[in-house]
């Protein structure tokens, strides 16, 4: 009983990880793809005809005291063509903070032909006292989004990405498809 009790919290610490980790491997529950920018992204047509408006969402957990938003509300773009967009983030406080991201797409099935080629999730980010920087992200949705029966009537992708404070020691776990 108490090997039970030890294993069942010792899945219940690591459920929230591998979820993660399952989740961007597989595209499921809105994450993306990690894109190669120079193979795929030269060789790719961009689909005139099936303009997609991105619009972008930023968010903050209730214990990071940043302020943080994207530089634009959407824009459209084609698939099969890269975009550029950007987010602010800034520490008001007085001392410097250290955050993460992570990130999702809507609808959670858009998520498998949305594309980063670079981004600041994942990665910590540090804020000196009343700093602001500017964060890129540069992606693209795969030309197959057309051609899926269940993207037919997709006209909006919204992209969220939601800002935690880094703690200290805390390491998260980063698939290998976004080294």
């Amino acid at each position: 009983m108490i090997a039970l009790g030890i294993a069942t919290v010792g899945l219940s610490y690591a459920a929230v990880p591998l979820y993660r980790i399952f989740c961007q491997a597989y595209s499921y529950g809105g994450t993306t793809g990690q894109a190669e920018p120079a193979e795929t992204v030269s060789n790719m047509k961009a689909v005139r005809e099936r303009p997609i408006k991105v619009r972008f969402n930023a968010d903050v957990a209730s214990s990071m005291q940043w302020n943080f938003k994207p530089q634009q509300s959407d824009i459209t773009v084609l698939p099969g063509e890269t975009a550029l967009a950007f987010y602010t983030a800034r520490n008001p406080t007085d001392k410097p903070v250290v955050g993460i991201s992570t990130y999702n797409v809507i609808p959670f099935e858009a998520g498998q032909y949305f594309n980063k080629i670079q981004c600041f999730c994942f990665e910590e980010q540090m804020l000196n006292p009343h700093e602001q920087v500017d964060m890129p992200v540069f992606f693209y949705i795969d030309p197959e989004f057309t051609e899926d029966p269940k993207m037919e009537y997709v006209e909006e992708i919204v992209l969220s990405y939601t800002f935690f404070e880094a703690k200290e020691g805390v390491k998260l776990p980063i698939p290998t498809f976004v080294k």
